[in-house]
């Protein structure tokens, strides 16, 4: 990416105002309207939507760099933007008159679940559906949703191939969805990530797609880029920016705090020092790693065609790494803080938190590694989420 985005900018003005509500944020469960409003404005949702609809169609260091800063800030607001805006990407599936209806207005957001937790079955030209979803996260200020549905016929599941059935990814919109209030978590507990049904919705076809089976209709370098890479980098990304924001915590707290029973700043002790600087070194040399692979892929993507599966994997195993390194940098920064992060009002324990929420992510969870390493092998493997 040759010039910094404007969006980067815009979020740049609002996150230190949204820093200060992390404790308001992590209470509400939710981010509170204003702030949702506020993140609208800043056009960050729109970065992976078509731009003939009216997107931003961003180069994915911007998706990036977006949700690494809104997780430096506070950890809750960063997922909400990685998946508002991550979610923006399937417009590129739909028919032109499905995706204006969905993304087009100006203030749209989107979430949703790829989890095929949900049942289409075929009726017609469309699909009656029924499931519940756990973590829709964003629902709050989203006006459609998506769920992963096994399609049927009548009461068989659909096959694309041997064992394998067909999943759907489908649009709902807000009204037709009932949230439960059920969002009482460690982590992250301001991305109101609670449960969702739906019951006994018809959904036309124009409104369910296969993220697995299809191509995207529009083909732009973003399109060709693969859409669970922009999913595992957007949480590879929100966990290097709570881990930044540790490293900011504790370099803060060391300057000023004099440990019991001794006469030094806890940054003047050796043990302080060596253990920051090796924090310092798995956040710099984790977010290299990612941002290297990124740029291979989107590479590839420029260049048009199937992007390699050794570039795609190495987006899912950078993400997974950096989380990792994430979660040790920030449980460093936790111990050299002693008892002053055990506080609820700590921002350093709530980066705690949710950074092992994260780990959780189906993305960045340690099976990630599994699958990377059978491609590294050179083993079979299921190239479908890669």
């Amino acid at each position: 990416m040759s010039a910094r985005h404007a969006v980067l900018d815009r979020l740049d003005a609002i996150l230190p105002g949204i820093a200060r509500r992390g404790e308001e944020i992590e209470a509400t469960r939710q981010l509170p309207p204003d702030v949702s409003a506020l993140l609208i404005d800043t056009g960050v949702f729109k970065l992976c939507v078509p731009s003939e609809i009216g997107g931003l169609e961003a180069h994915p260091l911007a998706l990036f760099q977006s949700c690494e800063a809104a997780a430096r800030a506070d950890g809750a607001t960063g997922w909400n933007v990685m998946i508002g805006a991550t979610s923006g990407s399937t417009a590129a599936y739909l028919s032109p008159e499905a995706a204006r209806l969905i993304h087009g207005d100006k203030r749209a957001v989107t979430g949703g679940i790829f989890a095929p937790r949900g049942r289409a079955v075929r009726e017609g030209e469309g699909w009656r559906v029924n499931g519940t979803w756990q973590w829709a996260s964003g629902n709050s200020h989203v006006g459609w949703m998506k769920g992963g549905c096994v399609a049927f016929d009548g009461d068989k599941p659909r096959q694309i191939r041997d064992g394998v059935p067909e999943v759907l990814t489908v649009y709902f919109p807000r009204d037709k969805i009932a949230f439960a209030d059920n969002w009482y978590v460690s982590g992250l507990s301001g991305t109101g990530s609670c449960d969702m049904t739906v019951r006994d919705l018809w959904v036309p076809d124009a409104h369910a797609i296969s993220l697995t089976r299809q191509k995207p209709r529009v083909d732009t370098p973003l399109y060709r880029f693969p859409f669970f890479g922009l999913l595992s980098l957007g949480c590879g990304a929100v966990a290097l920016g709570i881990a930044r924001g540790a490293i900011d915590d504790l370099v803060e707290l060391a300057g000023a705090k004099v440990p019991t029973l001794t006469r030094r700043t806890l940054a003047e002790r050796q043990g302080t020092q060596s253990d920051i600087a090796r924090a310092e070194a798995e956040v710099r040399s984790a977010r290299a790693f990612l941002v290297e692979a990124i740029g291979e892929a989107w590479e590839s993507a420029e260049r048009g065609g199937e992007i390699p599966l050794d570039r795609r994997t190495a987006v899912r195993l950078a993400s997974t790494h950096a989380t990792t390194a994430a979660v040790r940098a920030i449980d460093s920064c936790y111990t050299l803080a002693g008892g002053s992060a055990v506080y609820r009002s700590s921002a350093l324990q709530r980066r705690f938190r949710d950074i092992h929420v994260i780990t959780q992510h189906m993305m960045v969870a340690p099976p990630s590694y599994e699958v990377a390493g059978r491609v590294v092998l050179g083993l079979p493997t299921d190239p479908s989420m890669i």
